[in-house]
């Protein structure tokens, strides 16, 4: 795939609709799904449905810069719309030498983000890949990887695998940044969070129909862990350190190194 190097323009991206995706009633809900009816308000729906958002991507960017290495890739797997990319792109310091690589299963969000890139003055090389985590993908020469909402819809059975393939790809003194929805440690505590998680998307604006129904498309796409079991997979994968940088109820923000 043709690599680019966006120029500075200095616009804004402001293709920006609603998140109404739920808000009417279906008599059949099919699998959530990342195609164009998603794409075009995913933004609205990131803000909105994930906790202290505009803070996870500002946390993620900090920690991306730390790392991030001359000569390196930084890789966003389920980039999406490249909002982390435009995060670290204003928080690396000036002159470094890397290259952005983003994979996303979604052709609509690829379109989506390579529009935004370019409307943003994105400055530095970069790559957009269409690829299925659930299947065998490359990581080269990565000083950063970042898994931000990405590895819970990946099968649990070929989440070993992929933790495995980021770690071989990546340099010694990298990282991988993993945020994910977790479980609670006990059915009281997973019940509680949910239970608060909710009420924050009604203070969103979202109803009580479009929640539930969500919730029912998500069922079998979306499997969380529990934090421990995020924590053992990737130390059991080749990542020695692993800490916690964000939690807030059932998501957390996890940093690892080899």
């Amino acid at each position: 795939m043709k690599t680019t190097r966006a120029k500075e323009t200095g616009k804004t991206f402001r293709n920006r609709a609603a998140d109404r995706l739920f808000a009417t009633p279906r008599r059949r809900l099919d699998d959530f799904n990342f195609g164009q009816e998603t794409a075009a308000v995913f933004d609205d729906m990131l803000d909105r449905s994930v906790p202290f958002y505009g803070e996870i991507q500002r946390l993620v960017a900090e920690l991306a810069a730390d790392f991030a290495a001359e000569g390196t890739a930084i890789y966003d797997l389920g980039c999406s719309t490249c909002n982390t990319f435009l995060q670290i792109a204003g928080a690396l310091p000036a002159g470094l030498n890397v290259r952005f690589i983003g994979l996303d299963s979604s052709p609509e969000m690829l379109d989506l983000a390579r529009r935004k890139l370019t409307e943003e003055g994105f400055a530095y090389e970069y790559e957009l890949r269409c690829a299925d985590l659930d299947r065998d993908i490359e990581v080269r020469d990565a000083s950063v990887v970042l898994l931000v909402l990405t590895l819970q819809f990946v099968r649990p059975l070929q989440r070993e695998r992929l933790i495995r393939r980021i770690a071989q790809g990546m340099t010694d003194n990298g990282c991988l940044i993993l945020v994910e929805k977790v479980l609670g440690e006990s059915s009281t505590f997973n019940r509680l969070f949910i239970k608060h998680y909710y009420e924050m998307k009604k203070r969103n604006g979202y109803s009580d129909l479009e929640i539930a129904q969500k919730r029912e498309a998500l069922e079998n796409v979306l499997i969380p862990y529990r934090l421990e079991e995020n924590r053992e997979l990737l130390r059991s994968q080749g990542f020695q350190h692993v800490d916690v940088f964000f939690k807030w109820y059932n998501f957390c923000g996890m940093v690892a190194m080899k």
